[in-house]
């Protein structure tokens, strides 16, 4: 029988052979730059099967392509059978990126420019003309490319919005964003600012919603000058609003926001005078818009560089820090429930299903006042599929958790409080000798950026090394990044700032939030991550400079029945020893005289 997905790539490519175009780039964001679209844009998925987060495709007449990098590998290789497509990997040594393959293979290439950034295209156009010096190719933007093709294809949503109380819970109001805004505009010497990256709307104008799962977000764009903010959204009177969006409309319109339709944005860009000079990011814009501009707004000059809210949200304020604090500890307490509920009832049982396990820890997040659902798809592996770093549980024939080797929880909540994330490696019972040394090893990498101090200017790439020297020294390693920005009842993930070996110069600063989660992956076998969520704070001032360090927001304790104790050194023992007391310490008062014993039991020193 046919495969469903190399149906649908063949009826692309009759559409190519119509249309005369060589290749087609198919995206797997939004018109936003979204890391997690809505099902509405969720086109790589839809064309090929493949489900996770990161993946763009290339369709030619005698070729399909998925390019993703390491954390989908296995994933990718497992959901691409019998499709005709094949993998392309990315941040390894030797890749080929789909802009440099196109160039030798493609001369007129087609693409959704709603769904393509404005640089990822332009990094297309200067791959071709390298190979194209006579400029004998084309670039075709066909927007909603496969509306023709995807019968059923979900609309655009329109979930009801809310507006953030900063008074309760922390943050800086809105009249304050958009003040810092404009001062901002006025020493960079343009008039309007175009802001489409979802986030950022967001958090500049403290409203929230539903339209991308686990992400609460607003699909809109914003445009602001000194005179007004027009919010172009989907979610106009004429959609027959619900109460709580039509006084979400009326307290913004009280803070002199404007609502207009979400497509309404072409119009009023096309009202700017001649000579005005309009922001804009390039690594957000879509390419629609972008061609849009230049087309139909010649008068209009644009200025390209990176969005100021970028960094402005990633800072978070006093408040904000306070908040988190206590969020972390009521998202630990849930997880320390969870872990206590999991290790009895694989006891008593003798196997939980991977499924049932992820349930059961949302079930408890969901108890806690001012939770608003999961911060991202639970991910609940057992044994092997632990090996998959992005791994998605099935409802149904999820794997048996049982009372032996590593169970691994990556998972997170949304609060009106803050954003949490976290992981462990759970030892269910008798661990392999190798399971105990990866397990120790990827700990020990954790525990050194943990305990990292560090001047001002310090970047994230310059620390990554601490998490991964133990590993290095025994010639292991993991593909993913040690750690990303995490937003306030945002995005799980965000930046400018991260963990990771690419040279991203951005330093870590006071107040930046972000994950440090190390890990291990041996296909077929197992897959270990410890992550734990830390606050950038102030360490002092001397002669040599001013220094940096991480708090740790993260309150759940790490298991030691799976440690080597040699591995580890004084220094090691007396971090995980303090850890674990402070967890006990702060989280029995909320946990039940058994959960609580059992967790004194767990927390016990080294």
């Amino acid at each position: 029988m046919e495969n469903i997905y190399a149906e649908r790539i063949a009826a692309l490519r009759q559409m190519m052979a119509r249309k005369g175009w060589d290749a087609v780039v198919v995206s797997g964001s939004d018109p936003h730059a979204s890391e997690y679209p809505s099902p509405r844009w969720k086109q790589v998925e839809w064309l090929t099967g493949f489900t996770g987060e990161a993946g763009d495709v290339v369709v030619t007449r005698d070729h399909a392509g998925l390019w993703t990098d390491s954390r989908y590998f296995i994933q990718a290789v497992n959901q691409l059978e019998g499709t005709g497509v094949e993998l392309h990997k990315t941040r390894v040594p030797g890749a080929v990126l789909i802009p440099q393959w196109l160039s030798t293979n493609a001369s007129t290439v087609a693409l959704d420019g709603l769904c393509q950034s404005m640089g990822a295209v332009e990094e297309i156009r200067e791959a071709l003309a390298s190979t194209h010096p006579d400029g004998d190719f084309r670039i075709v933007d066909v927007p909603d490319m496969l509306e023709s093709l995807w019968q059923d294809r979900p609309q655009i949503p329109t979930t009801p919005i809310a507006t953030l109380d900063v008074e309760c819970f922390g943050g800086i109001s809105r009249l304050d964003k958009i003040s810092w805004l404009r001062k901002w505009m006025m020493l960079r010497e343009v008039d309007k600012v175009l802001l489409t990256s979802l986030d950022e709307i967001a958090w500049l104008l403290n409203v929230r919603g539903n339209d991308i799962e686990y992400n609460p977000l607003v699909i809109s764009y914003l445009l602001v000058s000194q005179d007004y903010v027009k919010w172009f959204v989907r979610k106009s009177t004429f959609m027959a609003p619900d109460p709580d969006t039509e006084d979400s409309f009326n307290e913004l319109r009280m803070d002199e926001v404007e609502i207009e339709d979400y497509e309404s944005v072409y119009f009023s860009l096309s009202e700017s005078g001649s000579g005005t000079a309009l922001f804009v990011d390039p690594s957000t814009l879509n390419y629609h818009i972008s061609s849009y501009l230049n087309d139909s707004c010649p008068e209009v000059r644009l200025s390209f560089g990176t969005s100021p809210v970028i960094l402005e949200k990633a800072v978070k304020t006093r408040s904000e820090t306070d908040f988190l604090r206590q969020t972390y500890v009521d998202d630990g307490a849930a997880v320390e429930r969870f872990l206590y509920w999991l290790e009895h009832e694989v006891a008593d049982r003798g196997e939980v299903s991977e499924w049932e396990a992820s349930q059961k820890l949302t079930s408890l997040r969901a108890e806690i006042p001012g939770y608003r659902g999961n911060s991202f798809e639970n991910i609940s592996a057992y044994g092997a599929n632990a090996a998959l770093p992005h791994y998605s549980t099935p409802e149904k024939g999820s794997a048996m958790i049982r009372p032996q080797s590593l169970y691994l929880t990556d998972s997170g909540g949304q609060y009106l409080t803050g954003t949490t994330d976290i992981t462990r490696t759970v030892p269910m019972g008798e661990c392999t000798p190798l399971e105990k040394e990866d397990y120790t090893l990827v700990l020990k990498g954790m525990i050194a950026l943990s305990m990292a101090v560090f001047p001002r200017g310090t970047a994230g790439c310059q620390l990554d090394v601490l998490a991964r020297n133990a590993l290095w020294r025994t010639k292991r390693n993991f593909g993913h990044g040690t750690g990303h920005g995490i937003g306030y009842w945002l995005c799980v993930h965000e930046g400018p700032q991260d963990i990771r070996q690419n040279f991203n110069t951005q330093p870590l600063l006071p107040g930046m939030v972000t994950s440090n989660e190390p890990g291990i992956y041996r296909e077929g076998r197992h897959g270990i991550r410890h992550e734990n969520v830390v606050l950038c704070r102030e360490a002092g001032v001397n002669e040599f400079g001013d220094w940096l360090e991480f708090e740790t927001l993260t309150c759940c304790h790490i298991d030691t029945s799976a440690i080597i104790t040699d591995l580890l050194d004084m220094q090691e023992r007396a971090w995980l020893n303090a850890y674990n007391e402070k967890v006990y310490r702060t989280l029995s008062p909320f946990l039940t005289a058994e959960e609580s014993a059992w967790l004194r039991n767990k927390t016990l020193p080294l």
